[in-house]
């Protein structure tokens, strides 16, 4: 049997809260989880990486600035996760590191999307390789870089038998579409905002960095017209491909929505319409794309919250709804072993975008390699 390859993958999402890394085995065709860690983002950056996000004062020396600390704190997570698990940093072959996304423009002319979190200060900390910068190969290709994952669910999720969905519950949420039909294309799209919306509600009116099991959401009342207003919102309406994130869905968006309804509301009435926001702007898109399927497998961080999961399910009361834990993958992690999995391809020469996804003319190799 051959020995396996191990590779780290990292990962900080769209809410901004902690950094994932995972060291992962690769041995033939079967990829395992073999240590995991997360670092909290100190609270400083965090609120810096949120505000790189929209235009601002001093904005190149300001994102330089958290590029090297970025870099640093991904660093110290990779250090941590090898000496917790006991694993020589000459034992992982490479690296593969998304970056923090502070700028994705993916329809403007010309299109671009920038991710931070500098991979040379990472190859110098940890002495690894190091496989970065994966969205803007797509970019080049004429796509939308975005979503990313689609490729990783299609390789751990797809069978024959059985049409799938997965639904990843991030600070955007999105869709793959994963036919029994090995001939049809995977597809996937950004539907809107999951936990984006919601995360930066609470953190207004209670600092809190997340509703805690959707509880002070579930107990509030959703008000419908602010509800259908919010869903009137043109990107809901633009055909797949398409792709978004907190460049657009953010407190701006959310001030403007309330400015316009006119009402004054209870700020757990507001947390409530955002959670069903999320769960209806998903089902809508289901319900168009995909009316016929019957499991949909849910990851990232919205899977933790009861409330949306419960709407979920029950608006999509044909499908039944599953955590990607049910299948063998921490829902929490698996975007970290994407990164992983996609630098792993990089080497290997192995393209990694999917264009019936991200709409790119062809299938590229994505990243660049940072050597040590």
């Amino acid at each position: 049997m051959s020995k396996p390859e191990y590779f780290i993958g990292l990962m900080s999402g769209t809410s901004v809260d902690a950094i994932d890394a995972v060291i992962v085995a690769f041995q033939r065709d079967a990829i395992s989880l073999v240590a995991s860690h997360s670092v909290s983002i100190p609270n400083k950056l965090r609120q810096e990486l949120i505000a790189l996000t929209v235009p601002g004062k001093n904005e190149i020396h300001r994102a330089m600035s958290a590029d090297r600390q970025l870099a640093e704190l991904y660093a110290k997570a990779v250090n941590q996760l090898l000496e917790q698990s006991g694993t020589a940093a000459q034992q992982i072959v490479a690296i593969g590191c998304h970056g923090q996304t502070i700028r994705h423009s993916p329809t403007t002319k010309p299109a671009y999307s920038l991710q931070i979190g500098d991979p040379n200060t990472l190859c110098e900390l940890t002495g690894i390789r190091v496989v970065a910068d994966f969205r803007r190969r797509d970019i080049a290709a004429g796509g939308e870089a975005a979503p990313y994952a689609p490729a990783f669910h299609e390789y751990l999720f797809r069978v024959s038998n059985e049409a799938r969905l997965v639904i990843n519950l991030g600070g955007i949420a999105n869709l793959t579409l994963l036919s029994a039909n090995q001939n049809e294309p995977v597809t996937g799209f950004d539907t809107g905002p999951s936990n984006i919306l919601m995360d930066s509600w609470i953190m207004a009116k209670q600092k809190k960095r997340f509703d805690k099991n959707g509880h002070w959401g579930a107990s509030g009342k959703v008000d419908d017209a602010l509800l259908e207003q919010m869903l009137s919102d043109p990107y809901f309406k633009r055909r797949p491909p398409k792709s978004t994130g907190r460049e657009y869905f953010n407190l701006d968006w959310l001030g403007a929505q309330l400015k316009r309804h006119k009402k004054r509301m209870q700020h757990k009435n507001v947390q409530a319409t955002l959670c069903e926001l999320t769960a209806r702007s998903i089902t809508a898109a289901i319900q168009k794309h995909a009316p016929d399927y019957q499991l949909a497998l849910v990851c990232g961080g919205g899977v933790h919250n009861m409330a949306l999961m419960f709407r979920l399910q029950s608006l999509l009361d044909h499908c039944q709804v599953r955590s990607t834990e049910d299948y063998g993958v921490d829902p929490d992690l698996l975007e970290a072993m994407c990164f992983a999995w996609l630098a792993r391809r990089t080497l290997n020469g192995e393209t990694g975008n999917l264009p019936s996804v991200t709409n790119a003319q062809h299938a590229a190799i994505l990243g660049g390699i940072y050597q040590p």
